[in-house]
């Protein structure tokens, strides 16, 4: 029903502590269609409480005034069960003992709700609670009112229309696909998508409730499961249902019931002990209520996929889910989303007892005695293990599930909790109320029979520190199919990526083994729901876009080059803007090199680098050096220095380090680039040893490329952006970003997340990229740091953040402020589509809004996913035309249509050739769109863009503002102090800072939930001047560099998290003076470039 609006009046009176306002009523025949832009709520929270259904339009609440009759939002009631609060315009929900609800929020016209005089007697309440504790937010007079102006032009209007930036999920949709995209030469791929033939039954739910509750989804299947067993001809009215573990269990056809309480007891499958005896199993009993919910409706499905429908019903999804899940939990080992079986695929072993199953590390089953021997890599029955060995026993064994084999066929399983931190020989424990000691050698012989051998090895405990329970490590085995979450070892991981690395026709057949080997037209449950699943995969249609022209210098032989499946070379082609290096050096820190072998490949590089184009001495300023590995910072420290006692004297600076290094460097290579860019201000390239023994022309050259763009060069550039023919982008100024965020690795539960954002620094070549790089709250995927405002004792209120830093810094390369937006964002799930999209958008609306009056350039904003299970495969392997020589799709396949969404703005692109292993496409979702791209507008851009990335001769998987911005993120945490608890370790090559002490300038800041996040030290001032794009903000003190030459090879620009106290507290000594051209006394002014 519409009807119930909120209006605030006048200033309410608290009632039990609560601010409260009465209700007023509309007749829903009143409510009219229209658009009004939502304004941010500040510092409000508000419960709405009223009927499933109830439609609730909430008045604009600004701090300190109240406005009636001003309905900004439209609250839609959906269920009972938690808070909804809203503050600063953002939903959050929270627990909440009373029954409230959750909303959805959606723009509606002021006259949609009228005035109303007579009040509404309904139990529906606004509650008004004091101000919260919020940060500072972009919330001034001139940014409201821009964001109050910005109102959609109608239907009529043009790119340049600008809509408010999204609140809620219900306040936008994403843009609908703007036709089929037309370009390329069409042609027919498999996908490994199955088409299901959807069923027509009368589907029932059934909410569950189990009590006592148990967190484990095992153990409340195995208690439906076994009122499935005792009752299903009777009471189930011979029903198959399905259950998701938790709530919700479904059936084809309703129950002979609307409400049923069943009394099932289940036997625990882990033995109880006490004191090391044994009991018998545990029984425990369970209460089960399974009540009628609801009917679930497929119709809704069929016409989403028809494309009549813009929302996918997620319940008729979540239904055909439980069911197509249900048999495959019982027969394989669940991961998540995913299944693992030891019985499809291939099965390998990965080193110190793990093993692979389908792309994941699972522990192998093995006798713990054999475990610990292949942990350790020695015969632990040699010597007595060390403190070192147990810790990484320990860390290895806990929460692994175990069975006893001293018992014969009675298996008895356990989940180990620890390690004793005494021998076998040496623990005891009182088997009686009287104070009898037995040792546990003793009790094993004479309860058993079984003699202990290895007594000098410590017990595994199960139980808990006050009641110590011993299991012999001889006596147990590891339960199979138990996934290893820990990070991997080097060794570990090229086992792992060795044995999943298989040729796409190989996949494909295993693809198809899986389907035939799941049956599912003998799945009792997918008969029972009629759903049938055919058995080939999915032919789609695709088109191959061509590649792009790219353009060399003139001074080369081949002055254009035209890539051929998806790769080129250097032979013949000379950089488009080769950089300069006239000072260099190398350090060599491998044994197996010796000193004319680092001489001979230094001397050959610096040839390369003058054959492609760049002004590279030829040779260095000192001798190549050999140091040991763990002298690193001494030796680069002490060589840095005596280049710099030649070069000072003649005003030069040391331009280039090369280090060579083992293949197997551990930490080294964080260290050195740690070193190097925070330390000593010094552009690094790094080369491994094998590649000294074994110089080819090809890899000389990709080295020479990434020298280059590290030093302020440039490889090459589009054609088509030279001479201006790139849609949408060449017409207008226009930047391009692109943005991730990395995480810590599983188990480190104190390292922070790491955000980067780039953005394009040249148009209309669109080639080079500057960067920032932020910490913030432990894996928080919102970018905290796009747009900041703070207050400062002196200054007032300041702007920052990293989108308006890098269109400044645009504006300052290229004389021209952006009049357009692209956004590629990276690493988002689309679980997160919505929230990442209000988030981040609004934070670029505010960024452009601070930097000039009614500034909006129009935003497409852009998800880019690799994380996805989507396989294209050539239709006819043995057809060369349609394969590149791994066997893969062709590099610039598309498709658009069938495995696709239905309606909305995606695509998957193949923009690379493959190597080895399957090319996995990458998938391109279409979030908002001001710029109107159409389908073969955007799909070229981002296919052409790929062929541009500076690092190599190739194009890349995915565009590479988002790649670029993924090896920022990637680099900085080598920046980082690793996380020395025994809860994980961080990435190979992390710093710790000597003491224990602060990082340099002992600055912190606070995130989310007020903890504290450790910011990132800042780059050397004169790295950045080397590539040419150095930029300092004396507001956030951050640096922006060239990152087109990450990954191994360069220097990135790093940020902390802007707060007033690192205001205060600043003592950075980059503090730049404003322009002597600007007239405002603001540091790099945006009118005044």
């Amino acid at each position: 029903m519409l009807g119930k609006v909120l209006e605030l009046s006048k200033p309410p009176e608290p009632v039990d502590g609560v601010h409260r306002r009465d209700l007023r009523e509309l007749n829903s025949k009143e409510a009219v269609a229209g658009n009004l832009p939502i304004l941010n709520f500040l510092n409000m929270l508000v419960v709405v409480v009223g009927n499933i259904g109830d439609v609730v339009g909430v008045t604009r609440v600004v701090e300190g005034q109240h406005h009636s009759n001003q309905v900004v939002v439209q609250l839609t009631i959906k269920h009972m069960s938690t808070m909804a609060v809203v503050a600063n315009g953002k939903e959050e929900c929270h627990n909440t003992g009373v029954a409230v609800v959750d909303v959805e929020f959606l723009p509606v016209h002021q006259e949609q709700f009228p005035s109303c005089t007579k009040p509404h007697k309904s139990s529906t309440k606004l509650c008004r609670t004091g101000p919260p504790s919020f940060p500072v937010e972009a919330s001034t007079e001139g940014v409201q009112q821009q964001f109050e102006e910005l109102v959609i032009q109608g239907q009529s209007s043009t790119s340049q229309a600008i809509q408010p930036a999204p609140q809620s999920s219900k306040s936008v949709r994403f843009p609908m696909r703007p036709g089929k995209g037309t370009f390329g030469d069409r042609c027919i791929v498999k996908a490994n998508h199955f088409f299901a033939e959807l069923p027509d039954k009368d589907l029932h739910q059934y909410d569950v409730s189990i009590t006592p509750e148990v967190p484990s989804r095992g153990v409340n299947r195995a208690v439906i499961g076994e009122i499935v067993t005792q009752y299903r001809q009777s009471h189930l009215g011979g029903r198959l249902p399905v259950y998701d573990g938790r709530k919700s269990l479904y059936t084809a056809g309703p129950l002979p019931f609307t409400s049923r309480t069943f009394d099932v007891i289940l036997q625990d499958e882990e033995e109880s002990l006490s004191g090391g005896q044994g009991t018998q199993r545990r029984e425990r009993p369970f209460k089960v209520v399974i009540k009628f919910a609801a009917r679930a409706d497929l119709h809704h499905l069929a016409m989403f996929l028809a494309g009549r429908q813009a929302d996918a019903p997620q319940e008729a999804l979540q239904v055909l889910d439980i069911v197509l899940r249900e048999l495959p939990t019982a027969r394989y080992s669940p991961v998540a989303r995913s299944f693992y079986s030891p019985n499809l695929g291939r099965r390998q072993q990965l080193g110190d007892g793990l093993e692979n199953m389908s792309s994941t590390a699972f522990i192998e089953p093995l006798p713990v005695i054999d475990f610990v021997a292949q942990l350790l890599n020695r015969d632990i029955s040699a010597r007595p293990l060390s403190d070192a060995d147990r810790v990484k026993i320990k860390k290895a064994l806990r929460g692994v599930k175990v069975e006893v084999t001293h018992r014969g066929n009675m298996r008895r399983k356990y989940r180990i909790s620890g390690l004793t931190s005494q021998a076998t020989r040496e623990l005891s424990f009182p088997i009686d109320n009287h104070g009898t000691v037995k040792t546990v050698v003793q009790y094993f012989q004479e309860t058993y029979g079984f003699n202990i051998k290895h007594t000098t090895l410590p017990c595994l405990q199960v139980g808990n520190q006050q009641r110590p329970n011993y299991l012999p490590m001889e006596v147990c085995k590891i339960v199979e199919g138990q996934r290893y979450s820990k990070r991997l070892n080097e060794k570990q991981i090229t086992a792992l990526l060795k044995v999943t690395c298989q040729r796409p026709q190989e996949r494909e057949l295993d693809i198809l083994q899986t389907v035939h080997h799941n049956a599912y037209h003998q799945d009792p449950y997918a008969q029972e729901f009629g759903i049938r699943i055919d058995e080939r995969l999915a032919s789609v249609e695709a088109r191959v876009l061509p590649p792009p022209w790219l353009k060399y210098h003139d001074s080369g032989r081949e002055k254009d080059v035209l890539p051929r499946i998806g790769q080129w070379n250097m032979m013949n082609k000379k950089m488009v803007n080769g950089g300069r290096v006239n000072n260099w050096t190398c350090i060599n820190f491998s044994r197996h090199v010796q000193d004319n072998a680092a001489r001979s490949f230094c001397r050959e590089l610096a040839n390369m680098c003058q054959i492609s184009g760049m002004d590279f001495s030829i040779e260095p300023v000192l001798p190549p050096v050999t140091a040991r590995p763990e002298n690193v910072e001494r030796a680069l420290k002490l060589r840095y220095q005596d280049a710099m006692n030649i070069l000072k004297p003649q005003g030069g600076e040391l331009d280039l380090l090369i280090a060579i290094l083992p293949d197997n460097n551990g930490s080294l290579y964080g260290d050195l680039k740690r070193i190097c860019e925070t330390d000593l201000g010094l552009v690094s390239q790094c080369c491994l040893t094998k590649h000294v023994f074994k110089m080819s022309k090809q890899y000389l050259a990709n080295v020479a490329l990434k020298i280059n763009v590290k030093v302020g060069g440039r490889n090459t550039v589009l054609v088509d952006a030279l001479t201006r023919r790139i849609p949408l982008v060449s017409d207008r100024p226009t930047i391009i970003f692109g943005a991730d965020v990395t995480h810590p690795h599983p188990g480190e539960d104190s390292s922070p997340s790491i955000a980067a954002v780039v953005a394009s620094q040249d148009w209309p070549e669109v080639t080079k990229y500057a960067g920032l790089v932020s910490a913030q709250a432990h894996r928080q995927e919102l970018i905290q740091d796009l747009f900041k405002v703070w207050k400062d004792p002196q200054r007032g209120t300041i702007s920052g953040g990293m989108i308006r830093e890098l269109l400044i810094s645009f504006k300052r390369a290229t004389g021209q402020k952006p009049q357009r937006i692209i956004f590629y964002r990276d690493g988002v799930s689309e679980g997160q589509f919505y929230q990442v999209l209000f988030y981040e958008l609004d934070a670029i609306r505010k960024a452009c809004a601070s930097l000039e009056a009614d500034y909006q350039p129009p935003v497409t904003f852009v998800v880019v996913q690799k994380r996805h299970h989507t396989r294209l495969f050539a239709n006819n392997h043995k057809d060369q035309r349609t394969v590149d020589r791994s066997g893969n799709i062709l590099p610039g396949t598309v498709v658009d249509s069938k495995i696709c969404h239905p309606t909305e703005f995606d695509f998957y692109l193949c923009s690379h050739a493959g190597i080895q292993g399957t090319s996995r496409p990458a998938h391109y979702h279409v979030l908002w769109d001001e710029n109107k791209f159409t389908a073969d507008a955007l799909q070229t851009l981002t296919n052409n863009l790929c062929y541009t990335y500076a690092r190599c001769t190739r194009s890349v998987s995915i565009v590479p503002p988002a790649y670029y911005a993924h090896l920022a993120a990637f680099r900085a945490r080598f920046y980082m102090e690793p996380d020395t608890s025994d809860s994980g370790s961080m990435a190979s090559g992390a710093h710790t800072t000597r003491g224990g002490g602060p990082p340099p300038g002992g600055r912190t800041t606070k995130a989310a939930g007020n903890v504290a996040v450790r910011p990132l030290p800042d780059l050397k001032e004169n790295v950045d001047s080397k590539v040419q794009t150095a930029f300092l903000n004396m507001e956030s003190y951050s640096i922006l560099v060239n990152p087109s030459a990450l990954h191994e090879l360069c220097c990135i620009v790093v940020t902390s998290t802007y707060t007033s106290e690192r205001l205060l507290f600043q003592t950075d000594p980059y503090l730049v003076q404003p322009s002597s051209r600007c007239m405002h006394a603001q540091l790099h002014c945006w009118n005044c470039f």
